[in-house]
């Protein structure tokens, strides 16, 4: 295994990661941006009126996208399996 190898499973690694959650985290994002403006407009400035949405917001995106993350992380791991005889 030469160094660029290492360098490619790792990079793939790190974009597969960002891939897998970036959808938790836009929506994450989002719900906290409108909470945000709903609490500075009625002047609610409690923590955890912030928090609870967006636990509740990114876990229910992880369970409705998780087939889809579940089909992206196994072909991430079947290719990297498959082609350990190939980069050793």
């Amino acid at each position: 295994m030469n160094p660029q190898d290492a360098v490619d499973l790792g990079r793939n690694a790190v974009m597969l990661t960002l891939l897998l959650s970036a959808p938790a985290l836009a929506v994450g994002l989002v719900v906290g941006l409108v909470v945000g403006l709903l609490q500075a407009l009625t002047q609610v400035q409690e923590q955890t009126v912030a928090f609870v949405p967006k636990l509740i917001a990114m876990f229910l995106t992880v369970a409705l996208l998780m087939p889809w993350l579940l089909a992206h992380f196994s072909d991430y791991w079947i290719d990297l399996i498959t082609n350990i005889p190939n980069t050793l």
